[in-house]
């Protein structure tokens, strides 16, 4: 499979990376201030943490986790983890931080339940994610997206989810090798090997199919 990204050699500036922006100054200030808060015993602004991280989270282990049951439970875990070590959360940034909590929380679920899917990804098979039809949409085109997304989405589940992980983590969300390192606890060499072999299990897996990804 072709290497949808121009990047090969891992290094990004922060305007690049997609998940390494917090947002907005506003918004960090913001967080500093409910952590604090929730620190204090105010339950009330960890749930405001929660509400504004957690539609983030839910998108970032549905790529990791094909399972939408098994997804919602890695999130869950997630909040329940930073809220029990929420005093040793020292910044700079608690989206950053929360971010490799839900990483850590879907890889180690997907360790502890080897298990598979008859569908995976199915949230792929709704179309309601597919932007409104407008004069200058094409079906044709919507239909080679939709059956590209099916045929990748099933592809990924099938490699192993060290590798999944990988892909996903720089790929589709944008992470460094280094911040993939941090997040997953492995080496920076590691992560550049389950980047590559994940990859070639890719074109294998798609090797028939290769004709969606050409067009």
């Amino acid at each position: 499979m072709d290497d949808p990204r121009s990047t090969t050699t891992g290094e990004r500036t922060a305007a690049e990376r997609p998940f390494a922006r917090p947002g907005d100054e506003a918004a960090a200030r913001r967080d500093e201030i409910l952590v604090a808060r929730a620190l204090d015993g105010d339950l009330t602004a960890f749930n405001q943490l929660v509400e504004a991280y957690q539609d983030l989270c839910h998108s970032l282990v549905a790529r990791l986790v094909p399972d939408p049951d098994q997804a919602a439970d890695a999130v869950q875990e997630a909040f329940f983890s930073a809220y029990r070590h929420l005093r040793s959360y020292r910044g700079p940034s608690f989206r950053g931080w929360l971010t490799r909590i839900a990483v850590n929380a879907a890889m180690d679920l997907q360790r502890a339940r080897k298990r598979r899917p008859v569908s995976p990804y199915p949230e792929l098979e709704d179309e309601s994610w597919q932007p409104p039809a407008g004069p200058e949409t094409d079906p044709e085109t919507l239909t080679v997206a939709a059956e590209r997304g099916h045929a990748l989405a099933a592809a990924l589940a099938a490699i192993g989810s060290d590798q999944r992980a990988a892909i996903v983590l720089f790929d589709v969300e944008g992470y460094d090798y280094a911040e993939i390192a941090r997040m997953t606890g492995v080496s920076l060499g590691t992560v550049k090997s389950r980047i590559h072999r994940g990859r070639l299990a890719l074109r294998a897996i798609l090797a028939e199919r290769m004709e969606l990804f050409r067009s």
